[in-house]
């Protein structure tokens, strides 16, 4: 059986894509590309049975948003056991704000986060 556990569209600290805005979709993925990326850094890469990802969420009334999710594939009880552990650990203690890298990578993709969070 296949789970996701929703961890969110980057740091709860920062302000995110809005998705009224003409350049949401772009946005939107390249920070859930980032906020892939600096969880991996912070938390680490997920354990065997664990998949950080963009999840796409289609029932919002201006369109489809996406944000960070981790799939839980594992079979084997102790593998779905430390899958299940990371994916908490992600949704509780996902970093709250860019790190310079992270930073980086979206000014890199053309939305330079803000300083300020």
């Amino acid at each position: 059986m296949v789970e996701s556990i929703e961890v969110g569209p980057g740091p709860c600290d920062e302000e995110s894509a809005d998705i009224g805005k003409a350049d949401f979709p772009e946005r939107n993925r390249a920070e859930c590309k980032a906020f892939i990326n600096l969880i991996k850094r912070v938390l680490g890469e997920p354990p065997e049975g664990a998949l950080l990802y963009t999840k796409s969420n289609h029932g919002h009334d201006y369109g489809t948003y996406r944000e960070v999710a981790v799939k839980i594939t594992a079979t084997n009880p102790d593998d779905r056991e430390a899958a299940y552990e990371y994916a908490y650990r992600c949704e509780g203690n996902s970093p709250t704000a860019w790190d310079d890298e992270a930073r980086a990578e979206l000014a890199q993709a053309g939305f330079p986060a803000s300083v300020e969070a």
